[in-house]
């Protein structure tokens, strides 16, 4: 997601208590549904800004070798074309794992602020709901960014189009927050894994350390599209679930897995 300058937040985030890697004990629940079956796209529907919910342009989405690809190699240019994969279900409740990489060369195009970059969508609002030029659909997103010799970022950052967090019982309204992970190198596999407890708790995991906690997402009023989607959540601000997906930002990556573990509430 498009940012200016990362706020380190340190004497937030040291308040929670993340100041150091913690290991996560997510595992402890039930067990791991499988939401990519390695062979095709059932239960996930493509949304990319300027066409219609299920159009799959450019074949940008797509399976190859039992992983899930994001992939340029039918666009002449990026063309602010930000592609989002829905999962089919609602959720509130749940822990998302994803294993991937980063791939190959970004597209033309494409912004630099979205060179290595992909995310993870979380309390979104439906694909259903979007405008057909819209580029992000308001949710909390988790962002992943990759590093190389030529760019070192934080990895497992927080952004929010169309919304804000709560860190340390301080509204945030900043677009993006950085995290206090670790830089995710080169095309190494690298699983991200956020455990979601409706409107009270999220946790960022990276590689098995917890590098961000914050709470209470919700729509921001400042948007436009505010009123629209403050009725579609039942005349609440407050997310307490919402849509999954998986972002398309302009540069190659590879999921190899994509697993949920259902909370209870």
């Amino acid at each position: 997601m498009r940012k200016t300058t990362f706020l380190l937040l340190t004497s937030l985030i040291a308040c929670l208590g993340i100041s150091c890697p913690q290991k996560t004990n997510s595992d402890s629940q039930s067990e791991w549904i499988q939401l990519f079956n390695g062979k095709n796209l059932d239960g996930w529907t493509p949304k990319i800004r300027g066409y219609a919910l299920g159009e799959n342009f450019g074949n940008t989405f797509r399976v190859e070798d039992g992983l899930l690809k994001v992939r340029y190699d039918q666009y002449d240019t990026f063309d602010k074309r930000y592609g989002h994969l829905f999962y089919k279900d609602s959720l509130s409740h749940y822990i998302i794992r994803v294993e991937y990489r980063f791939v190959g060369d970004q597209c033309n195009g494409g912004e630099g602020w979205a060179y290595r970059n992909s995310g993870i969508m979380l309390h979104g609002q439906t694909p259903q709901s979007m405008d057909k030029d819209q580029d992000f659909p308001a949710s909390i997103e988790v962002q992943l960014l990759g590093s190389d010799s030529t760019t070192e970022r934080s990895n497992g950052n927080v952004c929010t189009p169309g919304t804000n967090i709560v860190i340390g019982g301080k509204l945030i309204t900043d677009h993006c927050i950085g995290s206090s992970s670790k830089p995710s190198w080169g095309d190494d596999w690298v699983t991200a894994e956020v455990e979601v407890r409706g409107n009270e708790v999220i946790k960022h995991i990276v590689n098995g350390d917890t590098v961000m906690v914050y709470n209470q997402p919700q729509l921001d009023d400042r948007e436009a599209s505010y009123p629209k989607l403050f009725a579609l959540n039942g005349n609440d601000k407050m997310l307490h679930g919402g849509s999954i997906s998986l972002q398309s930002e302009s540069h190659p990556c590879d999921f190899r897995k994509v697993e949920l573990k259902i909370l209870e509430e």
